[in-house]
């Protein structure tokens, strides 16, 4: 997948059409869904890909999976809102020429319906549909648990990205949540949810540093969510990822601080040329340039190289990181 440009002007006019006739940008959820669209089913995908061609011979696999229990539902609209603003500052300043970005949700294995949607790697408007296919269902287990390592295991192991294959260089992996992960990827929830058959379980810090490997991946934890701020949350995934953990003001800015983190990250700028950009391209209110500033200040601007020798045929095992 993967084909294609993004248009702002299909965006806005699809967005003038749905204000005019009264539809919803999330139209399947809103109409009452409550089972998976078949377009976003994880159970049976061999592999999402990230693919090079001619039209995009550089491609960049961005992933982005917010948690929709509870207070996170209101992410995807906030996402799907400010489209254009991610995409914008991604081409229009150069950040990344050809991004092929994934869109997928995160419910609870244990007792949601939904647990788990996953879309392709898009280039162009097929994102919006993407985003308005997701079935916001709002449960989750009340534990301060989530299935994200239920979603690590399916970014790992079912995609197949050119940037890291081709070119030994690792996508992004944007998780948006305020939960913790279980401890353990399940074989009955894999086998239910996914559908492949697994001998045992695998540890949470085992599918994360496999994650890591293929992906640059993060967490945010937004304000206006449950546990906004809570210290045993962000804790928690500090252990897991270390400085990529990101405690955002202001849930409006998640778009802009997924493009400045992508920006960073691929050595394009530093964060105060990034927070320029913000202003430059009309994107962010002074309110929301100095959320991301504050948001980012953790992050480093060099990213992590894999181990010289490491590629695709050594993704099985164990692969050393050197730090610039």
């Amino acid at each position: 997948m993967g084909s294609g440009t993004w248009s702002t002007d299909v965006y806005d006019a699809a967005d003038r059409y749905r204000r005019a006739t009264g539809a919803s940008a999330f139209a399947y959820s809103d109409s009452g869904a409550r089972r998976v669209h078949t377009a976003l089913d994880p159970k049976g995908v061999g592999t999402r890909e990230s693919r090079d061609s001619d039209e995009h011979p550089d491609s960049v696999a961005i992933a982005v999976l917010f948690d929709v229990t509870g207070s996170m539902g209101s992410v995807p609209r906030v996402l799907q809102q400010k489209l254009p603003q991610l995409l914008g500052l991604l081409l229009r300043k150069g950040y990344v020429t050809d991004p092929q970005i994934l869109f997928g949700a995160i419910g609870d294995a244990t007792c949601d319906r939904v647990p788990l949607q996953m879309g392709q790697f898009e280039s162009d408007n097929r994102l919006d549909e993407d985003l308005g296919r997701f079935v916001l269902e709002g449960g989750g287990g009340g534990q301060m648990t989530e299935s994200y390592e239920l979603a690590m295991y399916f970014m790992s192991r079912h995609t197949s990205i050119d940037c890291l294959e081709k070119r030994n260089k690792r996508g992004y992996l944007f998780i948006i949540g305020d939960e913790q992960a279980y401890p353990k990827v399940k074989p009955n929830e894999v086998r239910a949810v996914i559908g492949d058959r697994l001998g045992e379980a695998i540890a949470l810090r085992a599918i994360v540093d496999e994650v890591q490997r293929k992906y640059d991946t993060y967490y945010i934890l937004p304000a206006g969510s449950s546990y906004a701020g809570n210290t045993a949350i962000l804790d928690f995934w500090r252990d897991l990822l270390g400085q990529n953990v990101i405690a955002l003001d202001d849930l409006d800015a998640v778009c802009e601080t997924i493009a400045l983190t992508i920006g960073l990250g691929e050595d394009r700028i530093d964060l105060d040329e990034g927070l320029a950009d913000l202003g430059e391209v009309g994107s962010a209110s002074a309110s929301t340039v100095g959320t991301v500033g504050k948001a980012l200040a953790r992050i480093g601007g060099d990213r992590a190289p894999l181990a010289h020798g490491s590629g695709p045929a050594d993704l099985a095992g164990p692969v050393s990181v050197e730090r610039l």
